[in-house]
Order: structure tokens, then C-alpha cells, then sequence
């Protein structure tokens, strides 16, 4: 009996922190697979520009803060969510996945307004 209580103790409390872990404002894996392909394509030009290594990381911050305004996300909100996602890797891998079937789109399609 004591270990029925034991074993259902550890499910309760397994299942309640998972519950407080979630953030309330959470991105959704869409929005992230859409901000983390922009912030990947924002990476490659900053890296690609012929200056300084230090100039670049200026400028790549400069860009990642318009591709949060963009998609009309605070950057505390998108690493609150990337610290949620990172928790689970299966999860992560299918976005990560989602971000460069989505670059490799960009990559071959004609440039267009929507990937701008």
C-alpha cells in the first residue's frame, strides 16, 4: 500500500510541475519555426557582411530586434519560449526540422515580400 502511495505521489507531482513549468504566454511552434527560421536567415547576413567580426554581432542585433518586431514578439517572450522548448529535444529536433525545410523553401523560391 505504501508503495501504491508512493508511485502515486511521484504521478501527481510529476504532472503538477510539468503543469508550472509551462509558461502562460507561450509561442506557439508555428510562430517559432517562423521566428527562428527569420533569426537563422538574419544570422546568415549579418555573417556574411564584409566587416568585423565585433560590427557583425552589432548588426546582427540590431536585425534580430526587427525580426521580433516583425512577428510582434518581445524577445523575453521568444527565449522564455526557447527555454520551454529546449526542456524537450524530441519536440526541438521536429522544429529545428520545420525551420530548415522552411529555409531550404526560401533558399530555392523566388525572393518575395513574404520572406523579406
Amino acid at each position: 500500500m505504501k508503495r501504491l502511495f508512493a508511485i502515486t505521489c511521484s504521478f501527481l507531482l510529476l504532472f503538477s510541475c510539468n503543469n508550472q513549468d509551462t509558461p502562460k504566454n507561450l509561442l506557439s511552434e508555428d510562430k517559432m519555426v517562423s521566428v527562428l527560421a527569420d533569426i537563422h536567415l538574419t544570422e546568415g547576413i549579418a555573417s556574411a557582411m564584409p566587416v568585423s567580426y565585433d560590427s557583425s554581432q552589432v548588426l546582427y542585433t540590431l536585425l534580430e530586434k526587427d525580426v521580433f518586431v516583425k512577428h510582434q514578439v518581445s524577445d523575453s517572450l521568444f527565449t522564455e519560449s526557447m527555454r520551454y522548448y529546449l526542456q524537450y529535444p524530441d519536440l526541438m529536433d521536429e522544429i529545428y526540422a520545420r525551420v530548415v525545410d522552411t529555409l531550404v523553401v526560401w533558399e530555392t523560391a523566388p525572393m518575395s515580400e513574404e520572406n523579406n
